[in-house]
């Protein structure tokens, strides 16, 4: 698509010094998502990867779930008033045994790159709406030194990033901290609906062994779309929402906020994290 970033001039003050520059910056569109035709949602985000987006997206709906559920994915013509196809409209054409649920009077139909799905605020939704289970069998036991070492992974990986500054990431990682797949986009829901489409298009879900690392904050939103994805373990950079502790104490995901350099906390499941007994400080 060539669309990621985008060039423009600033007014660079440093140190008093004026000077005048171009600047690369993240690239920032509107993407309508179409379910068979009709109009589903519009989200605002970094152009690319826009059918694994579509796809990821109608994961965490609990419309798809095998690469077979989709028929294909397409840009639509005819966007505009002159006919001239834009590149941000995307119609999901499903398989004709696919079951479509209701969804049009459970969520918004606009998102935003920060929100989310801001109207759906249901734990009950999610859990009757999932596919699978959090069921690793046996569990992943994660040490906390591996976790502790996926954020600087995660940073070496965002190519993107390093020239604008201005996007978030999400990537899968095995049990053994391996990377798997790393998607950046300017909305952090975006880059994790890229991950899982990229997945439900490979037949790789449910994600079952994965563990899934976000470079923001954990809400609502983004334990849902591990949930629906079948993920075990969800770790963020920065703090957890409380309807995203609701969400992972009540589905068994654990859930790990605030990692950063050696220190973490977990707010659900620490059944996977290979925690240590703590020493009894001495008797004085």
């Amino acid at each position: 698509m060539g669309r990621v970033t985008e060039r423009r001039k600033v007014i660079r003050i440093r140190d008093g010094a004026v000077s005048s520059r171009p600047d690369t910056l993240v690239a920032e569109e509107p993407l309508e998502i179409r379910l068979n035709g009709k109009p589903l949602a519009i989200t605002m985000r970094t152009p690319g990867d826009d059918f694994a987006l579509a796809a990821g997206f109608l994961v965490s709906e609990g419309v798809l779930g095998a690469a077979s559920d989709v028929r294909n994915i397409v840009y639509c013509a005819g966007a505009t008033a002159d006919g001239v196809n834009t590149y941000n409209v995307v119609d999901v054409r499903t398989a004709p045994e696919v079951v479509i649920p209701n969804i049009s009077l459970e969520r918004n139909v606009y998102t935003t790159s920060s929100c989310g799905l801001c109207g759906k605020a249901s734990l009950d939704a999610v859990r009757t709406t999932a596919r699978w289970p959090i069921a690793d069998t046996p569990p992943l036991r994660v040490e906390p030194e591996l976790l502790a070492s996926l954020p600087d992974r995660l940073r070496a990986a965002q190519r993107v990033f390093d020239r604008t500054g201005g996007l978030h990431a999400a990537a899968l990682f095995t049990e053994d901290g391996e990377l798997l797949d790393i998607r950046e986009d300017v909305g952090r829901h975006n880059a994790v609906d890229k991950l899982v489409g990229r997945a439900v298009r490979g037949g790789a879900l449910p994600l079952s062994r994965a563990i899934l690392l976000v470079s923001g904050r954990a809400s609502f939103e983004l334990a849902q779309k591990a949930v629906m994805a079948g993920i075990p373990l969800l770790a963020a950079v920065s703090a957890p929402s409380s309807l995203a502790v609701d969400l992972a104490a009540e589905t068994g995901l654990t859930l790990v906020g605030f990692l950063r350099g050696s220190s973490m906390n977990v707010y659900a499941g620490d059944h996977r994290i290979a925690l240590r007994t703590p020493t009894t400080a001495p008797q004085s």
